[in-house]
């Protein structure tokens, strides 16, 4: 019996998470360790491990097909370029503090798109291979340049056979135009929501006056905008964060059931200001009290809400190939499958590498519309973009389901090849993946409604519950 190499970390139960690369995983006891580490293992065990596809007998036997199927899934080929972030205008009608973009003001002159830039963009759409697309307006404040989401949405429709359009916008000026596109079947709006109304005007408007206008155009949204197309998501200082049970109550009151927890980036105004010190361990315990909150929620409740991230990472423990989440995939190749516009049509290969650009500290632009791609600068990203081979990442039990993300590591720390337990995307992902399996293995029935809703199935099965003693 061939047993692929296994990867342990010591839960807080005091039991250890077993692993191996293709990301399937077992509890076991210390016992089962000495067993495995001094060439030990009984016929029992060796038979469980065959038996969930960390071992094989033969070369193409079932146990070998099902761990090359699920490697495989795991780092599946990428799709051709489909996701386009659209940048018409860097102005906005805001002024918030945490402004990851650096935003130009509303009247400011320059920051958009000339009309040759939109015609490049038309041609650069034209020689796009895929028959989908998928288009996100972001800014500045999008809506301000209605004219050219207009074009664009026109364009994309006659071109691709499926196209989907996604709005990002503070909805803090929204006439019958703006209605009327918001309004489309194909059509989908993303805001900010940061809690209560006197949290949004301290984080966001500073004028109570436009913050019930927001919330105005916030109803009205809910009201007009067809079933799964609103979303949003607060940006949590966690020096004063909100109450939880507040912050959740405003999301229900406009039909929103999965809320994207973001703490305060580490990206234009919130750099300068030094905001980014929300970043630390006390992020993690409040989006730990989050989750717990959630659990004891749904189940007293039966209605379920969840945190759009920690749900996406559980799938990607239960489930191999989830890799919709830009921000989190292996390999994370850059400037192949989604692609940044920016406003004076420059490409990037993420909205946070025009984020750093923005603010001067590091060209990661990528090429033009007018020029193409450069592939040289894409192929220098793209060598620290898979973390199979990282020399802290082949040791750690959550490799198989987490990412990397070089754009944060230069962003902080200037540098790419800072060890990865000292980064903040790591010590993130270590919490959000320690409290999964924490989860996984309590039988506490509140808990396994949640994770059943979280995961998509109707019930917790136990048999996900994997155990080796």
């Amino acid at each position: 019996m061939k047993i692929w190499p296994l990867r342990f970390r010591t839960m807080s139960s005091g039991y250890l998470l077993f692993t191996d690369e293709s990301g399937t995983w077992f509890r076991a006891d210390r016992q089962f360790l000495e067993r495995y580490a001094f060439d030990r293992l009984s016929s029992e065990d060796l038979e469980f491990l065959n038996r969930i596809g960390s071992a094989f007998e033969d070369v193409d036997d079932i146990s070998y097909e099902s761990f090359a199927f699920r490697m495989g899934r795991r780092l599946a080929s990428l799709k051709p370029l489909s996701y386009l972030v659209l940048i018409p205008t860097l102005r906005c009608n805001l002024s918030c503090g945490y402004c990851q973009v650096s935003r130009a003001a509303e009247t400011a002159l320059g920051y958009d798109w000339t009309e040759e830039i939109f015609l490049t963009l038309i041609k650069f759409l034209d020689k796009l291979e895929s028959s989908k697309v998928k288009i996100e307006f972001q800014g500045g404040e999008p809506l301000l340049r209605l004219d050219y989401l207009e074009r664009v949405r026109d364009y994309c429709r006659n071109r691709f056979t499926e196209s989907e359009f996604v709005v990002c916008t503070n909805l803090q000026n929204v006439g019958p135009a703006e209605w009327a596109f918001l309004s489309a079947n194909d059509t989908y709006v993303s805001t900010s929501v940061d809690g209560p109304l006197h949290l949004h005007d301290a984080q966001r408007t500073k004028s109570i006056p436009l913050a019930n206008q927001f919330f105005d155009n916030l109803g009205v949204a809910a009201t007009i905008l067809k079933k799964g197309h609103l979303s949003a998501l607060p940006t949590i200082d966690v020096n004063s964060p909100p109450d939880i049970e507040q912050l959740i109550v405003t999301y229900e009151s406009v039909g929103i059931a999965s809320i994207f927890l973001r703490p305060i980036n580490f990206q234009g105004f919130a750099r300068r200001k030094g905001q980014h010190q929300s970043a630390g361990m006390k992020w993690n315990d409040f989006h730990s009290d989050f989750i717990d909150h959630l659990i004891e929620r749904n189940f007293r409740t039966k209605r379920i809400v969840e945190d759009y991230y920690f749900s996406h990472c559980l799938k990607r423990v239960i489930r191999s190939g989830l890799d919709g989440h830009v921000d989190l995939r292996n390999p994370s190749y850059f400037g192949t499958d989604y692609i940044v516009v920016n406003y004076d049509g420059l490409l990037y290969p993420t909205d946070e590498c025009r984020m750093l650009s923005r603010i001067g500290e590091v060209d990661l632009s990528i090429g033009t519309l007018r020029d193409g791609v450069d592939q040289s600068r894409i192929d220098a990203l793209n060598m620290s973009s898979v973390n199979n081979y990282d020399p802290d990442c082949v040791h750690c039990s959550y490799q198989p389901f987490c990412g990397s993300d070089i754009v944060d590591d230069i962003s902080r720390y200037g540098r790419i090849d800072v060890p990865r337990d000292m980064t903040w995307f790591c010590r993130r992902h270590l919490a959000i993946f320690d409290k999964i399996f924490s989860l996984i293995y309590d039988e506490d029935e509140a808990i396994q409604f949640s994770l059943a809703a979280w995961s998509g199935m109707k019930t917790w099965p136990r048999r996900l519950s994997r155990a080796r003693q």
